[in-house]
């Protein structure tokens, strides 16, 4: 293997044609230069110089080297530079993989930040309900997961993954308008087990079902999507009700339907997962910070 500092050394040697030149262009001494160059010698196995005269003449090795060394030279300040852009946040690619309610939440406020402090940055989002989230994570197709839990409903982590906790989204119950207990503050779940039911994905759907086993009743549910317009769409039809978290409904509200808290309260954490490993790269810390800052400013929700 060479060393990139001979690879210089002799570039400048060629340029200028001889030892001292060279020791004197690059603030040497000559016997220095004389080490650099035999060591390199010895690592390409054969002689680069023989005397001429006064002078230096390559030999075919050499002539051979002196071919590559401007393009090795000016790759590695390229690397150099490029790396240099990375540690300092000016240059980098993300992969976000999140579930629907935070692409259209916590991340175009994360992406504001973003291309305002650091437009060299760049994310490249993905969509996905956990825990496929998390398998995308450890099968490399992404460098943060977002996901969320309900209690008693954990995700599965490996111990090579970190888990960031952003906040607490509370749930909700929505309701047409013009329903009953529409004009009710907060409505007990009791209330709601002779209720019509719109369940959303398999990890909604579980913590419905598990929440009203705890109340001693099964919630009738007549139909199932993960499209959150769709179940905003089929309650304000009057096909059922549905248990929703505040952070889909701060950007979605369709005119014909209302939110309302529910008790005993209920709540569902958001969580950031990233490979220990994957912490490391400036870019993705950077990303992960931003999405603290963005989930903060929600607290509450």
């Amino acid at each position: 293997m060479f060393d990139s500092r001979h690879i210089r050394t002799f570039h400048e040697v060629v340029v200028s044609g001889s030892y001292s030149a060279a020791a004197r262009a690059l603030g040497y001494t000559q016997p220095a230069i004389t080490q650099q160059m035999k060591a390199l010698e010895r690592a390409v196995g054969v002689p680069l110089f023989t005397r001429a005269g006064r002078g230096l003449r390559l030999t075919e090795a050499g002539e051979a080297l002196a071919r590559h060394a401007e393009t090795i030279l000016d790759s590695l300040s390229s690397a150099q530079q490029q790396l240099g852009a990375l540690a300092r946040l000016r240059a980098g690619k993300v992969r976000v993989c999140a579930f629907p309610s935070a692409n259209a939440t916590l991340i175009p406020e994360t992406m504001a930040r973003l291309l305002a402090d650091h437009p060299g940055i760049r994310v490249e989002l993905l969509e996905a309900e956990p825990p496929d989230s998390v398998d995308r994570l450890l099968r490399g197709e992404c460098d943060i997961a977002l996901a969320f839990q309900y209690p008693g409903l954990p995700v599965d982590v490996p111990p090579e993954v970190v888990e960031t906790p952003l906040m607490e989204d509370q749930l909700t119950v929505l309701l047409p308008v013009g329903h009953p207990l529409a004009r009710r503050h907060a409505v007990r779940l009791a209330d709601l087990a002779c209720e019509r039911w719109i369940a959303g994905c398999p990890r909604c759907r579980a913590n419905l079902l598990k929440i009203c086993a705890e109340q001693g009743w099964t919630p009738d549910i007549v139909f199932t999507t993960d499209d959150n317009l769709a179940v905003q769409s089929l309650v304000a039809a009057g096909v059922g009700i549905a248990l929703m978290p505040a952070l889909v409904l701060s950007f979605l509200c369709h005119a014909k339907v209302t939110g309302r808290l529910v008790e005993p309260h209920h709540r569902r954490r958001v969580l950031a997962y990233a490979l220990r490993e994957h912490l490391r790269m400036p870019a993705t810390a950077l990303v992960l910070d931003e999405l603290r800052r963005a989930a903060a400013a929600r607290a509450g929700c």
